[in-house]
């Protein structure tokens, strides 16, 4: 019988293009933009810059783009560099519902630079990332969502394996090969959560090193390097050490069925997706009731149970930390325009305003309704005045229920790129939204 790794690697090596769904490859296309797009604006920050900073020192001269930078470099600093920009300021894509892996760095970063690298067409990575998608989205599931419970953070540990995914077959490997890339990606798994109790900027790395990881992993596979075949559901494997409750089931479930590429969710505000909708409400009850944070008292919020358990931080010592905190996120909501990327920054962190609202947000357990999602949420605005304003969702826009269009994904695009040449930009995101029709990726210009 074949094992788990090996029947998502004849998946995967198997998968072509035409097999795939249009609104499959659209939803790939949007992906990819908006990738590009987070990953040219997380190049300016000085934590990404001290990483492309290292890539510059340690590669050698190569084909494929630091994104948003006039940078080249070999395909390992590259995959790197972009993924550690791609997540670093939380702008990168997720799926819904979420199984804890991030698209943009674990397969659109190293599908982008191989592609680059190796002059392979637009519907050779459009395959690749699906491929890389199904397989990884399956692998998330199995998780049961548990590696984060005990201290590991998901996109880091899991992330390896849809990077080596689309790695290996951008290399066009064999399924046995690529069976065997998955086990040696295994071992690469890195990333824990302490960042989120005692902060640091080390989150924003953990990305980049899972696709730094995956693409090792392909490569050493391609020269015939070997991994153990139950790398996943073996006694010592991913399900066991990173897991708990881990359902193996789920790992080959409704392969070429069930198109898991539809679940991919692009997010509106550079903070974590369990603050999405919070700030979202936030900011509809700020604009249909005409009120900004200093008129507010106090916050209770109905939330997910991971809201409480890992975003549930009031007081954060750092800009990462107050991105990743639900609380912290909704107050900046209320002061400042959160669709501005710009106004999540230390100077709000540390403003005395929102640290005060802070300290007086409450969250509290909501239990969604069967048909709602696990990011229902119950804001309880209390005024000064007395009043108390109530507003409830479970859904935020760029969510598959309620997709982005061409159009608005364009605004978030040039919101981000709006730093770099916009004739340019524009460009770039045509020839994006038609990248079947490209022959060759690496005459695409992703400096900007």
């Amino acid at each position: 019988m074949s094992t788990a790794s090996q029947s998502l690697a004849r998946y995967a090596t198997e998968l072509k293009y035409e097999h795939l769904p249009p609104e499959v490859i659209e939803r790939t296309k949007d992906c990819l933009i908006d990738t590009v797009a987070a990953c040219v604006l997380g190049a300016q920050m000085p934590w990404t810059q001290t990483v492309i900073e290292y890539a510059r020192r340690n590669s050698a001269p190569g084909q494929c783009s630091v994104m948003g930078t006039p940078l080249k470099v070999r395909a390992p600093f590259a995959c790197l560099c972009n993924g550690a920009a791609a997540h670093g300021f939380e702008l990168d894509a997720l799926c819904e519902p979420s199984v804890g892996m991030h698209p943009s760095a674990a397969l659109g970063v190293p599908g982008l630079s191989v592609a680059q690298g190796r002059k392979k067409s637009g519907k050779e990575l459009i395959e690749a990332f699906v491929a890389g998608f199904e397989v990884l989205y399956r692998i998330g599931q199995a998780t049961h969502h548990s590696p984060e419970k005990l201290g590991f953070h998901a996109p880091g540990v899991m992330g390896v394996y849809g990077v080596s995914t689309v790695v290996a077959k951008l290399f066009n490997e064999t399924a046995e090969q690529m069976a065997h890339a998955y086990g040696i990606a295994g071992s690469m798994s890195s990333g824990l959560m302490e960042f989120s109790q005692s902060g640091g900027i080390v989150k924003r790395l953990h990305l980049g090193r899972a696709a730094e990881g995956g693409f090792l992993a392909a490569a050493l596979a391609r020269d015939g390097y070997t991994g153990p075949s139950e790398v996943l559901e073996g006694k010592y494997g991913s399900l066991s050490v990173y897991c708990e409750g881990a359902q193996p089931e789920y790992l080959t479930r409704d392969l070429g069925v069930v198109w898991h590429t539809m679940k991919t969710k692009f997010k509106r505000f550079a903070c974590h997706a369990n603050a999405q909708v919070p700030v979202t409400l936030a900011l509809d009850l700020k604009q249909s009731n005409g009120i900004n944070g200093n008129d507010i008292e106090s916050i209770v919020m109905g939330v997910n149970e991971k809201s409480i358990s890992h975003h549930n931080i009031a007081e954060p010592v750092d800009l990462a930390m107050a991105q990743y905190s639900v609380p912290f996120s909704t107050v900046l909501a209320f002061f400042f325009d959160p669709t501005d990327p710009w106004v999540f920054c230390d100077k709000n962190v540390h403003d005395p305003r929102l640290r005060a609202l802070s300290k007086a947000t409450r969250l509290e357990p909501l239990v969604p309704q069967a048909h709602q999602s696990g990011m229902a949420t119950r804001l309880s605005v209390k005024l000064k005045d007395g009043r108390t304003l109530v507003a409830e969702a479970d859904n935020f826009k760029g969510t598959p229920s309620m997709p982005l269009k061409r159009g608005e994904l364009l605004e978030k695009y040039l919101k981000l790129t709006a730093h770099r040449e916009r004739p340019k930009a524009e460009r770039l995101f045509s020839q994006l939204a038609e990248l079947e029709r490209v022959k060759d990726v690496s005459q695409l210009d992703f400096s900007l």
